[in-house]
């Protein structure tokens, strides 16, 4: 991850050292962290040309975390509550929020969270953000007793218009395919109630949001709540080359979000709003390059 060739960067043509090989965690197949991910790799590609930019299939959130901690990725995506140590990682900054979807048959006699129990449900892949944050639902809520499988979201959705699933679980941006394709035989569980007890019990990452209906229409609008996505850098991963990231991100956004209304909110405004998280040195340089 040290040294490496140089690139040039920014409006001023300032050359920075990048290391030969940078590796971005990002997410499963067919998850918008791996599209998005994989859209900024070869965006970044081109910023830093001497440099291979390499885009990490992952399980998402949570395995991301443990590459970056263990210096085998140089940036990664993650979502802001799994990270359970805040000071230990450092943030590029923010970029969209994943809202948590419980989607049902139509059919279906499950009206709360507490009634899973008992029921098929799949909370997401293995290492990702839906099965951390759907754990810590069940978890803290007392409802633990629902059979719980690990499978990507593409997974769930065919087995939930099956009829092999009993929910799906989905904590990702809006809309998901996973509940779109299937919008007509399916609905959504309110979490109006389960939003404020989490936002009460864990303070920053979870904020009461509301799905609107022009989104899964005609599903009806459903209460729920949002999680923000952050991108992270390694620490040891230089200012420069970290500042090249951010004003990436955060100036060539329509090229990285293409295709993907969930991510479109990226801008620079809502950037630094990391929560815990502090941003790495590089970030901040640009950031308050930007506000000047």
């Amino acid at each position: 991850m040290l040294g490496g060739a140089l690139a040039l960067a920014g409006c001023t043509r300032q050359r920075v050292e990048a290391p030969p090989r940078l590796v971005l965690a990002t997410g499963p197949d067919g998850a918008v962290f791996r599209e998005i991910g994989s859209a900024l790799a070869q965006v970044l590609a081109e910023k830093l040309p001497d440099t291979e930019v390499v885009a990490q299939p992952t399980g998402a959130s949570v395995e991301n975390l443990q590459l970056l901690a263990a210096g085998r990725a140089d940036l990664a995506l993650s979502s802001l509550d799994a990270i359970e140590r805040p000071g230990s990682v450092r943030a590029v900054g923010r970029l969209y929020d994943s809202f948590m979807q419980i989607a049902v048959r139509k059919e279906s006699s499950i009206e709360s969270l507490k009634d899973l129990a008992g029921k098929r449900i799949s909370l997401g892949p293995v290492g990702s953000g839906t099965e951390f944050t759907g754990r810590r639902l069940l978890q803290h809520l007392g409802e633990e007793s629902a059979l719980d499988e690990r499978m990507g979201h593409a997974e769930a959705s065919r087995r939930l218009a099956a009829g092999t699933l009993d929910a799906l679980l989905a904590l990702t941006g809006i809309p998901t395919d996973a509940v779109y394709d299937i919008k007509d035989q399916v609905r959504l569980i309110n979490l109006q109630d389960e939003a404020v007890r989490l936002h009460r019990e864990f303070l920053g990452p979870y904020i009461p949001a509301t799905i609107p209906q022009s989104v899964y229409n005609p599903i009806p609008a459903c209460h729920t709540f949002a999680v923000p996505n952050l991108l992270l850098a390694h620490e040891s991963l230089s200012a420069d080359v970290v500042e090249v990231v951010t004003r990436t991100v955060f100036t060539e956004t329509a090229r990285i979000v293409e295709g993907h209304p969930e991510a479109s909110r990226i801008n620079v405004r809502t950037g630094i709003a990391t929560g815990e998280v502090p941003l790495h040195e590089g970030a901040m340089r640009w950031f308050r390059e930007v506000k000047r």
